[in-house]
């Protein structure tokens, strides 16, 4: 019988206990293998300068000491595209999570998982290219495990002028500024894209621009 090839995976997290807790507990998931572990950004680009395995997917923790996650990411996709990143940390503030998607992360996971649900969520990233958990996500507007992709919904032009700003690093009275309106328009678009995309969150609109490439990050 042939062996099925294993997909590789790096663990970056400065936590050294949780780091080898976490490679314990994907060796024992049989489609995986920890290549190596590394406790910060700069460890990573010292890594993947050097002729190392190239691993599938990389499990990012964010606050670390020399160069944080979202710094690495940014640098990961920049010059390792092909490498899928998959955030996992403590972190539950929707502005860093909206700046680990903004850097490219393929998803978003938060440490206090179900160790099926990271199974599932590193399996998804391989196969699909993303994944995230209603947690951080709210809503990700239909099923992952929906095959059928559901009709894109039209939106008015100020209403995708929106969506794209809202994607940005800018507060929605920033946003406001920028479109010329009032906060109090601005907060009415951001009710009406919530209803149009079963949204729940500035995430969830982020997470419709991304996965519609209305916005490409």
């Amino acid at each position: 019988m042939k062996k099925m090839k294993k997909i590789n995976i790096i663990i970056v997290d400065d936590h050294q206990l949780f780091s080898q807790a976490l490679n314990s507990l994907i060796e024992h998931f049989e489609e995986f293998n920890v290549v190596a572990i590394l406790n910060n950004g700069k460890e990573v680009i010292d890594y993947f300068s050097k002729d190392n395995i190239l691993p599938q997917i990389v499990l990012m923790d964010i606050q670390m000491p020399f160069m944080n996650g979202i710094e690495a990411t940014k640098w990961l996709i920049d010059n390792k595209p092909e490498v899928k990143v998959l955030a996992l940390s403590m972190e539950a503030e929707e502005q860093t999570i909206l700046k680990m998607l903004r850097a490219g992360a393929k998803g978003y996971l938060l440490k206090d998982i179900h160790p099926s649900i990271l199974q599932h969520a590193l399996n998804e990233v391989y196969t699909e290219g993303f994944y995230y958990t209603e947690n951080v996500a709210n809503t990700l507007l239909y099923s992952i495990a929906e095959k059928e992709k559901p009709a894109l919904v039209q939106l008015k032009e100020r209403e995708l002028e929106f969506l794209k700003l809202t994607c940005t690093e800018m507060t929605y009275k920033q946003i406001a500024e920028v479109m010329f309106l009032s906060p109090k328009t601005v907060e009415n678009y951001r009710e009406a894209l919530f209803e149009k995309l079963e949204a729940k969150s500035r995430i969830g609109l982020v997470l419709y621009a991304i996965k519609e490439k209305i916005v490409i990050l």
